[in-house]
């Protein structure tokens, strides 16, 4: 039996036309399946939470979205050891499926799902938010979870403010009926940087000496390579390996990151002078101010302290 949770809002609509192509294959394969529908934020993680606490033995979900989905997922997983997930990537950005051997027609990957004899296990990131502003407490009060996974990237200033503008962008929409879902980001990250402000940071990798960044634009801290709808921000991250893969944009002008930005595409930004990286099981991290925090471009929370961990092979996948 697999649990199939589809995301029917995922790129302006095209989660609910992938789904009506890939139920035919299910009933050609004769597989045994239900299906739910999410409805808004946090109904994925219930749903997942429901079947994972209900059921016995072993829980085959297939995931149809969005790496956002697919976050929402993990959240409500409570035992990794009895989750196999299938993903069927139909979002704006679709980080994850870069790094995966995943077919490009959802069909096919439908089809590689359920011939897995044998689940591919995968790196997860976890991150503990340490300090939350108070607004964002008061509005989201026991619904604002104070761990969360992440299966691609958590980040914490300006690719997360990115993110966070994106999530209610009525511009994506547009143009990901157009087909150019993956500009948004970039025409956000240009507006995000001109309003930045300047905000110091430190940072603690394992059991080293602090690193001070009297400023720094973000850090993201990374479980694969791609993040933003494509950016190659950490090249050669090993989703194997239980370590987290650090991007740390420190003291580089707005005008430069200009110029850097767009080689971030190819993973040939560390070139620049004031772009970073780093490798650590353990990132901790303390901003002079609270900013906003994603996770595999999940943005609802505003902090100034987080902690970020890589536990080594904990996800179980059907590739």
């Amino acid at each position: 039996m697999y649990y199939i949770i589809v995301n029917p809002a995922s790129k302006s609509g095209r989660g609910a036309r992938i789904w009506a192509l890939l139920e035919p294959v299910l009933r050609e394969e004769n597989v045994s399946y239900k299906v739910f529908f999410s409805r808004e934020s946090g109904h994925v993680i219930r749903l997942v939470r429901k079947l994972t606490t209900s059921l016995d033995g072993c829980l085959r979900l297939i995931v149809l979205g969005g790496d956002g989905t697919l976050n929402e997922t993990l959240q409500g997983i409570t035992d990794f050891e009895k989750v196999c997930v299938g993903y069927i990537p139909t979002g704006s950005s679709n980080d994850l499926a870069r790094d995966l051997p995943l077919s490009p027609d959802p069909a096919g990957a439908l089809r590689q799902i359920l011939s897995c004899q044998r689940p591919v296990r995968m790196d997860l990131g976890r991150i503990t938010y340490e300090s939350v502003s108070d607004e964002l407490s008061r509005k989201h009060g026991s619904d604002l979870l104070p761990v969360r996974y992440f299966a691609v990237s958590s980040g914490i200033g300006f690719d997360a403010a990115v993110c966070e503008e994106a999530l209610s962008s009525h511009f994506k929409n547009i143009l990901n009926k157009m087909g150019l879902g993956k500009l948004t980001y970039l025409v956000i990250a240009l507006k995000q940087l001109i309003a930045a402000k300047k905000v110091s940071c430190d940072l603690y990798l394992d059991e080293s000496p602090p690193i001070r960044l009297d400023k720094f634009l973000f850090v993201a801290g990374m479980v694969h390579q791609y993040e933003g709808g494509g950016f190659k921000f950490c090249p050669g991250a090993d989703f194997h390996d239980g370590l987290l893969e650090i991007c740390a944009v420190g003291d580089i002008s707005k005008l430069l990151v200009l110029f850097a930005l767009p080689t971030a595409f190819t993973g040939s930004h560390y070139r620049f002078r004031g772009i970073d990286r780093y490798s650590a099981k353990k990132l901790r991290l303390t901003a002079s101010l609270p900013l906003w925090v994603h996770t595999d471009g999940e943005v609802s929370v505003k902090a100034d302290a987080i902690t970020l961990t890589c536990e080594r092979e904990k996800l179980q996948m059907l590739l």
